[in-house]
C-alpha cells in the first residue's frame, strides 16, 4: 500500500517539520527601538513557550520556530547609534519628494523594524539604498522615479 494512502495520527505530527524562518543574509543593524522590539519578542516568546501545551503540536512548532528566529537576530543584533548631519545614514528620517510632487516621510531602519504603513523602511530597500550618503538637494533615480531628499534628521 502506498503511504499516500495511509492515515496520519491526529496529533499534527506533519508540524513538527515546520521549516526556520530565513536569515537575512544582511547584517542585523538596530537602532535602539528595533533592539528593544526583538528583546521584546524573545521575553514573549520565551514565556509563550513556557506555558504551551506540548500536546498541540503544531502550536509548539510554531513557538519555537519563531523563538529561534528571535533569538538569533538578538544574538546578531547591531546596534548602530544615531548619526547628526546632513548625509542619509541608517536611522536617519528623512523627507523626499517624488517627480508628482508627493512628499513622503520615513526613517530608515533595520530589517525586522521595518514597516513602511508606520513610516519606516528597511536599510537595505531599494530607495534607501539610492538615498544613503547622499545631501539635502540631492536627486536620485529610483524604479524609475526620480526622487529629491528636502530634509534629513536624527
Amino acid at each position: 500500500m502506498s503511504v499516500a494512502f495511509v492515515r496520519e495520527n491526529e496529533g499534527g505530527e506533519a508540524f513538527e517539520d515546520l521549516p526556520d524562518r530565513p536569515i537575512s543574509p544582511h547584517p542585523n543593524f538596530v537602532t535602539r527601538e528595533g533592539l528593544a522590539q526583538i528583546e521584546a519578542e524573545v521575553a514573549r516568546l520565551q514565556a509563550e513557550s513556557a506555558r504551551l501545551n506540548h500536546d498541540d503540536k503544531a502550536e509548539t512548532a510554531r513557538v519555537l520556530r519563531d523563538l529561534r528566529y528571535w533569538s538569533s537576530r538578538k544574538n546578531s543584533a547591531q546596534l548602530v547609534d544615531k548619526v547628526e548631519g546632513d548625509t542619509v545614514h541608517f536611522g536617519s528620517t528623512v523627507t523626499v519628494v517624488r517627480a508628482d510632487d508627493t512628499k513622503q516621510v520615513f526613517r530608515i531602519v533595520g530589517e525586522d523594524e521595518a514597516d513602511p504603513a508606520k513610516g519606516s523602511i528597511s536599510y537595505v530597500s531599494p530607495l534607501a539604498r539610492a538615498i544613503t550618503g547622499k545631501n539635502v538637494g540631492d536627486t536620485v533615480e529610483v524604479n524609475g522615479q526620480e526622487v529629491e531628499i528636502l530634509k534629513v534628521s536624527a
